[in-house]
């Protein structure tokens, strides 16, 4: 048990933060019932003591945590207060963690690095390890902590955490606050191992504490432990604390649906806060009166942050467009995004080379990585990142695990160690295979609106997308149909290497994340070939008229542009004047351009190399027919791909993807319309 030696201010100190946070968490409920708000929250009690012991050992504005939704005695005991957690429960405007946008229970304090976390359980290990990989890099002493339930340790980008972690050997902590349950489902039902740290026990550079999590001084010697080996080890640690879930698992569930009255008996009497309140009591350290003194002035403290709390100012619904995307870099030397300059054209793949090369030598808080992204000489599959490790090194510059989710939630994690780091990273060798990292992806479309503004994921997310290469199904595909339909990202697909190199500049000096597609077929292309002036930014939102012409608009990006620029050569010897415009960037899209083209034509044809059943198509005719319809002389048509997966032999590909006698015959269809 305890011992008498502990300071009776610290043991005060402690027992207080127990019944503050206890009256709190049995608090809560009743504001749901009046109708008040917290419609969600998961009661802490029965892990009290690994909680008081998490948010012990943290320092505010040091370390970094990562709460999970039911870590309410750790985010007080980390430095919150009361009337801080009442506001995120009642969902109040001035809710510290995301004045009110996020879910109740969900507690964060982003000015002392109390992260925002989502509801998605446990993917925020990914950017405690994000967030390590920062601090070690940055040479800074302190630690990244990471909380969450047993349970979603199951998720695969718990493993893909871990492994990262160790692998790198970063000062992370990770603590497993097992309580037996995932709602209704027994541990049992999760894992081999009754100790869920044992599923990581074959892992190199990992120490692993397991702690009684019913026990104060236990609990806190166990962190106190856990925050020393990071340090002179330089590796994780996990530490694994039983105990007890005393009440339901959120105030929608029923667990005498599934725990008997026995077993709901015993978890009562297991209750940390009871038994370290008895023990201060029987071993005389403290007087019932001395006890009653603290419980009745954080009863003060609770009624004062009520009353505080309660008439705080409500959300605003005029603010939901604020902080939806976060701020762009404005070019200055080529606001339009055009240029006259002559010289030596580059390829696309050159022309991303050098730009992100020169991006690098200017913000030296810039990294890249990805699968198979440096090799010796290798840089990257298709050689976009050759020669960058060997310049700028392997702390910048290296090699992820395949696991598209850890590239991308460390990239995440790792931007929130300061602003000015930017990231690029190759998402996964071909777009096709993105689909792992889409949890954190939407994770990085509302970090911005779900913090009010206080985080933005600095990231670039790179991927080669499209087909014409003969590669079949998890190599042709096209998914910026996806991509576009999250609030937050910017989505770009520029074609020549000129568009190409201005949008990756303005792409990494900007906040926030951006989906950069690269037509991989045109790489290294001539037709895709430009000059590049070495300061060459392009605007967002900005298309290019790549051909003017009367009689018809072409709206397309990516692969098609060489189509339909070769068609429009053709229908011009016939008379026919068509139109080009490049997209460039999907979202934001430039809707002024794609209007005003079609009001001088008065028709519309739109091609790209995605299906057309549900590709990103169906918004452009959506957006003519609703603000361009007094303009149409015809229906507005579509060209892309048929809705079938992309074969890997080139004469199922032809047969799908669009092609220039495609594109050709949907016009003069259009056109005799």
């Amino acid at each position: 048990m305890y011992k008498n030696t502990i300071d009776k201010k610290i043991l005060s100190y402690w027992y207080g933060l127990l019944n503050l946070g206890r009256l709190l968490d049995e608090r809560a409920p009743n504001y749901l019932k009046q109708s008040l708000g917290w419609s969600y929250h998961a009661p802490y009690a029965g892990h009290d003591a690994i909680q008081l012991a998490i948010g012990l050992i943290f320092e505010p504005g040091r370390d970094h945590l990562f709460p999970y939704y039911r870590d309410m005695l750790t985010c007080l005991a980390a430095g919150m207060s009361a009337e801080e957690i009442i506001l995120n429960g009642i969902s109040k405007a001035t809710d510290v963690a995301s004045g009110g946008r996020h879910m109740s229970n969900h507690f964060a304090k982003p000015s002392i690095n109390i992260h925002n976390v989502s509801s998605c359980t446990g993917n925020h290990i990914l950017h405690a390890v994000g967030v390590a990989r920062g601090i070690k890099y940055y040479g800074e002493d302190a630690v990244s902590i990471c909380s969450q339930g047993e349970s979603s340790v199951s998720e695969g980008y718990c493993y893909e955490a871990i492994n990262g972690a160790t692998k790198e050997k970063l000062p992370v902590i990770f603590v497993f606050q097992d309580n037996g349950y995932g709602i209704s489902v027994p541990k049992s039902d999760q894992s081999a191992n009754y100790h869920m740290s044992d599923n990581f026990r074959g892992f190199k550079n990992l120490d692993i504490i397991k702690v009684d999590g019913l026990d104060v001084q236990s609990a806190v010697k166990a962190m106190e432990d856990a925050k020393k080996i990071v340090k002179e080890k330089g590796h994780p640690v996990i530490v694994d604390a039983e105990v007890v879930r005393i009440g339901p698992h959120s105030n929608s569930d029923r667990q005498d649906w599934y725990r008997d009255e026995k077993e709901l008996a015993l978890a009562l009497s297991k209750d940390p806060y009871t038994k370290f309140r008895n023990y201060l009591l029987q071993s005389g350290l403290f007087t019932e009166a001395e006890l009653e003194k603290i419980d009745q002035e954080n009863k003060n403290e609770v009624m004062v942050a009520h009353s505080s709390a309660i008439t705080a100012p409500d959300p605003d619904p005029a603010t939901i467009f604020d902080f939806v995307v976060p701020p762009a870099h404005i070019p200055h030397i080529y606001p339009d995004g055009l240029h006259n300059q002559q010289g030596e054209p580059l390829t696309l793949l050159q022309a991303l080379n050098t730009t992100l090369k020169s991006c690098f030598r200017e913000n030296p808080d810039t990294y890249i990585w990805g699968q198979d992204m440096a090799n010796k000489e290798k840089g990257g599959i298709f050689n976009v990142s050759k020669g960058m490790q060997q310049e700028f090194g392997e702390k910048r510059v290296f090699n992820a695990p395949i696991a598209e989710d850890y590239i991308v939630g460390t990239a995440n994690g790792l931007s929130r160690y300061k602003k000015e780091i930017r990231i690029v990273v190759e998402g996964a060798e071909f777009a096709d295979y993105f689909w792992p990292a889409m949890e954190q992806l939407v994770e990085c479309s509302h970090d911005y609106w779900r913090t009010s503004g206080q985080f933005s994921p600095n990231v670039v997310i790179r991927l080669a997308s499209g087909g014409y290469i003969g590669g079949g199904i998890y190599h042709s595909q096209n998914i910026e149909a996806t991509l576009t339909t999250f609030p937050g990202l910017r989505v770009v697909y520029p074609t020549f290497a000129d568009d190409a190199a201005g949008l990756l500049r303005t792409a990494i000096k900007s906040q926030g994340p951006t989906l950069y597609l690269e037509p991989k077929a045109q790489y290294n292309s001539k037709a895709s070939m430009a000059v590049v002036p070495d300061d060459f930014e392009v605007p967002f939102g900005k298309a290019r008229i790549r051909k003017s012409g009367e009689q018809l608009t072409i709206l397309t990006y990516g692969n098609t542009i060489h189509m339909c620029l070769k068609v429009a050569e053709r229908l011009e010897a016939e008379e026919i004047s068509v139109e080009v415009i490049d997209l460039l960037s999907l979202n934001p899209l430039d809707e002024k351009a794609i209007l005003d083209s079609v009001e001088k034509t008065n028709r519309a044809l739109i091609v790209h190399e995605d299906k057309v059943f549900a590709g990103f198509g169906g918004e452009l005719v959506a957006l003519i027919s609703e603000k361009g319809f007094n303009f149409l002389d015809a229906p507005v048509m579509r060209v892309g791909a048929l809705y079938t997966p992309v074969g890997f032999n080139r004469i199922l590909e032809r047969a799908t993807l669009p092609d220039e006698e495609k594109i050709y015959e949907a016009v003069t269809s259009l056109l005799n319309y």
